[in-house]
Parts: C-alpha cells; structure tokens; sequence
C-alpha cells in the first residue's frame, strides 16, 4: 500500500507529472520511505517541496541531504541529490556503467520506468545518512 500523502501540495506535484513518469516516480517514492524505515538513524522522513519537487529530508536528526524527484528536460525520471555533495560520484564510483548520471547531482531513468534496482536503496541511506559520515 502506498504511503499516504501527508502535504496536498506534494501530492498535487505528484498529479502534475506526465503520466509515463508518474508511475516510476512513485515506485522511487515508496523506495524512499521504505529505506527511511530500514535506516533507523536517519529518524523521521519530511516530504515537502524544494524547487518544485518532492522531496526528502531528515529533519529531527539532521543527517541527511536532501533527495528530490523530478523530470528532467531531456526527459526520462530522475532521483536528484545535492549537488555539492559526494553522494553521486561515490554511486558512480561502485556502479559506474549500471546507470545513467546527470552530472554530480542525479541519477536519470527512462520515461515509464517502474521498476528499480534494489542498489538505489545504498544511494538513498547514503543520502539520508550523509552528515553522519
């Protein structure tokens, strides 16, 4: 069951979506949440909209960065980070040829994507768990 939306004004962000991406970017959602679950040090998830974007954050613990999604303009879905930190190319550096990269700050997916690999759960802790290194 998907988790419920606690901020309309995100989960109207959701509803502006293409419907070809919508559906990949609420699996990511779920994968969010679900990591957030399995990293108890990350503590509580806020989902809020940065840029316009749904994103995430750790705001009792301070631990994280923030991870948004989005569609980037060459089209596709992608899961962002910040782009300041090391989180991208440290995922690079494991998985260099697995995935497509948007610089420093993204990883991309094909529009209708709506599955994942279960190695983007090691973006996601590590993202939500950045300031703790």
């Amino acid at each position: 069951m998907p988790t419920p939306f606690a901020d309309p004004d995100v989960k109207a962000a959701f509803d502006r979506f293409p419907d070809p991406e919508r559906g990949g970017l609420m699996a990511l959602r779920e994968m969010i949440f679900e990591t957030a679950i399995e990293t108890p040090e990350a503590g509580t998830i806020e989902e809020t909209l940065k840029w316009g974007q749904p994103s995430y954050l750790t705001p009792v613990t301070k631990s994280g960065s923030t991870v948004r999604l989005g569609v980037p303009k060459t089209g596709g879905l992608a899961m962002y980070t910040h782009c300041q930190t090391t989180l991208i190319s440290d995922f690079k550096t494991l998985f260099p040829v697995d995935f497509t990269f948007d610089g420093n700050r993204g990883v991309v997916f094909e529009s209708g994507q709506t599955t994942f690999d279960d190695r983007l759960r090691l973006l996601i802790k590590s993202a939500l768990t950045y300031h703790l290194k």
